[in-house]
């Protein structure tokens, strides 16, 4: 039986989240949870998959985006209301646990409800952005800079300079995604290109540039990758962009200081004892964890059972190699939770 993808609301302690599901309503659950500046269509490709191999699977729009509440206060955008987000969908969907897969902001989602909620996570996957035990803030990632290919005097914040342009020019970041949703989507979602290893990330001089995409006032205009997007996906992406603002994504950027305060009250220490999937993206020259070791090596300590993979693709994985993606994800289900897997 094939599955359709359904659309569905809940709604909890002044939040509304709008997900996709597919799959038997009864079959076991995971949860694909998106990062900036996506959607829960991101996940477009794994949740028939998934519904396929007999799981339900669900993709909720995160808070700030698609059809999800969009709050009104950057302290909203913290993990600990993000994590409340995500375990009022799992009761409403009538659940005790479930397998949580996480990429982008979706990963310190998932880790956040891990460390803090071990009970409510079967097992936890991410794409791209390895676990930060004490936070993922920029504080705790400019010390983990690959200093050969970004020396210190300068960029002083490696890759991560970004994240220091949202926290000093919120209002300008915002903007200039703003100016041209459609040009934004375009130029942010394109695969991973092997000639720029080993070259800085365009992420190391934002602040330098005076702005994003060299400092001009909006995205430019380049053409539709197609090997990630057709025009419908790209056109969702907009039009919800368009219709939201970038108010709450660029608000994900705005909490460092109360993600590491949260970070903190972890159980265990932040030691994580479920079975963990990490995929790394040997393209993605931000989150680059293929040559950084001290970005992975925190992962490494915290995760008691730690299945990694690299993966040849750029950020958007699972958009730009579904396959590699979804095999690797059905292959440590089968092989960490087979009692956990049911066929349809």
């Amino acid at each position: 039986m094939r599955f359709p993808v359904t659309e569905h609301v809940v709604k909890s302690d002044g939040h509304t989240t709008w997900y996709l599901a597919c799959g038997a309503p009864s079959a076991p659950l995971i949860v694909f949870v998106h990062g900036w500046p996506e959607l829960s269509i991101s996940w477009r490709h794994q949740l028939r998959c998934f519904a396929d191999l007999g799981f339900r699977a669900v993709a909720p729009d995160m808070r700030g985006y698609g059809g999800s509440t969009v709050h009104l206060r950057l302290e909203d955008y913290a993990m600990e209301p993000i994590v409340g987000d995500l375990l009022a969908l799992l009761r409403a969907l009538g659940r005790e646990q479930a397998v949580w897969v996480g990429h982008d902001w979706g990963a310190p989602a998932v880790w956040s409800l891990a460390q803090h909620h071990p009970e409510r996570a079967l097992a936890v996957a991410s794409l791209c952005v390895p676990y930060q035990p004490r936070g993922f803030t920029v504080d705790n990632l400019i010390p983990t800079v690959n200093r050969e290919r970004y020396p210190l005097d300068e960029y002083p914040a490696g890759q991560w300079d970004y994240q220091l342009f949202y926290r000093e020019n919120f209002d300008k970041a915002r903007a200039t995604f703003e100016a041209n949703p459609l040009n934004t989507a375009k130029a942010l979602f394109r695969k991973g290109n092997p000639d720029l290893r080993n070259t800085p990330a365009r992420t190391a001089t934002v602040r330098r540039d005076g702005g994003w995409f060299g400092g001009a006032a909006e995205a430019p205009d380049v053409p539709v990758d197609r090997d990630l997007l057709t025009d419908e996906d790209l056109h969702r992406y907009a039009s919800s962009l368009a219709r939201n603002g970038f108010f709450g994504p660029g608000a994900w950027y705005m909490n460092g200081d109360a993600n590491a305060a949260y970070a903190r009250r972890a159980r265990n220490e932040g030691r994580l004892d479920m079975p963990v999937l990490f995929l790394h993206a040997s393209r993605d020259y931000t989150c680059d964890t293929t040559d950084a070791p001290l970005l992975v090596a925190p992962m490494r300590e915290a995760c008691r059972d730690l299945t990694e993979a690299t993966l040849p693709t750029g950020h958007w994985m699972a958009q730009e190699r579904p396959e590699l993606v979804n095999a690797n994800l059905a292959r440590w289900l089968a092989a960490k939770l087979p009692q956990y897997w049911r066929t349809s």
